[in-house]
């Protein structure tokens, strides 16, 4: 079992830059694909961006490519979100997750194992 917790995340202006990152806990992170989706009030969970275990796949969501860059640390037991050129429809609660499925490069939410609690972006115009 992993645990994850995210950091990172605060206030904005459209057009600047936040890192999140996500903590893992447990010796078997470097197995674990890993993920970050978003969710805004009152909407679903969406995906955002994956990478696999060893961090040579990475597949993002249209609407983040090109402005966000996933990336992981493994001898951190850490991934992350780079994120520039924030917009106000990025405005959400950020969540990590992580995929047992070592290959996984893909955006679907029950292929996610584990879940962190999420960090607040709230991105202003």
């Amino acid at each position: 079992q992993v645990q994850l917790v995210e950091s990172g995340g605060g206030l904005v202006q459209a057009g600047g830059s936040l890192r999140l990152s996500c903590a893992a806990s447990g010796r078997t992170f470097s197995s674990y694909a890993m993920g970050w989706f978003r969710q805004a009030p009152g909407k679903e969970r969406d995906f955002v961006a994956t990478i696999n275990w060893s961090g040579t796949a990475t597949y993002y969501a249209d609407s983040v490519k090109g402005r966000f860059t996933i990336s992981r640390d493994n001898a951190k037991n850490t991934v992350y979100l780079q994120m520039k050129s924030l917009k106000p429809e990025d405005t959400a609660v950020f969540y990590c997750a992580a995929s047992q499925k070592s290959y996984y490069i893909g955006g679907k939410r029950d292929e996610y194992d584990y879940w962190g609690q999420g960090t607040q972006v709230t991105v202003s115009s």
